[in-house]
C-alpha cells in the first residue's frame, strides 16, 4: 500500500487517480466559485495586460472589454499548475536542468535546442489562438464542458483527439 509520501515521489501517477483528482477539483471549483476549471482566458488576459502596459489602449478593444483585464482565480490555477508541476518533478527526482531536447525529439529532428524551443513556442501560440477561437481550451471544454454535457465541448474533445492522433502520426511516423 502506498503512503502519501510515496505517491508524491512517484514519477508517474495512475490515470484513474489523476482523473478522480481532476473530478474532485472540478466539483470544488463549481461549488466554491461557481465557475468551471479553465485556463486559456488567463493567457489572453496576460497578453492584453502586456499590450496595455506598452500602448495603454488594450482595454479599449472590444475583446478585452468582454474578458476584462484583471487578475482572478484562474491566474491562481495557472500559477498552481506551474508550481505544482515543478514541485512534483523535484519530489519525484525527475527534474533535470539543461535538458532542452528529449531523446525522442532528438532522434526525429536532431539535437538543436533552438529548433525545439522555436517549435514549442510556435505550437503554444497556435494552440492559444485555437483555444480562443474555439472559446475554450482542453481544460475548459475537455474537463468542465464535458462534465456539464455541453454538446460544443463534446464536439471539441472529439476533434482534440483526432487532431492529436493526426499530429502524432505526422511527427513520429511520417517525418521520422
Amino acid at each position: 500500500m502506498e503512503t502519501l509520501v510515496s505517491v508524491l515521489t512517484d514519477t508517474f501517477w495512475s490515470p484513474y487517480a489523476a482523473g478522480i483528482g481532476i473530478g474532485i477539483l472540478s466539483w470544488l471549483s463549481f461549488s466554491i466559485s461557481g465557475k468551471p476549471i479553465a485556463t486559456s482566458t488567463t493567457f489572453a488576459r496576460a497578453g492584453g495586460m502586456i499590450e496595455n502596459l506598452i500602448t495603454g489602449k488594450a482595454e479599449q478593444r472590444p475583446y478585452y472589454k468582454k474578458i476584462k483585464l484583471n487578475i482572478e482565480w484562474q491566474w491562481m490555477l495557472v500559477v498552481g499548475v506551474v508550481l505544482g508541476s515543478f514541485l512534483s518533478a523535484i519530489l519525484s527526482g525527475d527534474f533535470q536542468v539543461g535538458v532542452w531536447v528529449p531523446s525522442l525529439w532528438a532522434s526525429a529532428f536532431g539535437d538543436s535546442a533552438a529548433l525545439r524551443v522555436f517549435v514549442a513556442l510556435a505550437g503554444g501560440i497556435i494552440l492559444g489562438f485555437g483555444a480562443r477561437f474555439g472559446d475554450g481550451c482542453t481544460s475548459g471544454h475537455g474537463i468542465s464542458g464535458t462534465l456539464q454535457l455541453a454538446v460544443s465541448s463534446w464536439i471539441s474533445v472529439v476533434f482534440f483527439f483526432i487532431g492529436g492522433v493526426i499530429t502524432a502520426h505526422i511527427i513520429y511516423f511520417l517525418i521520422a
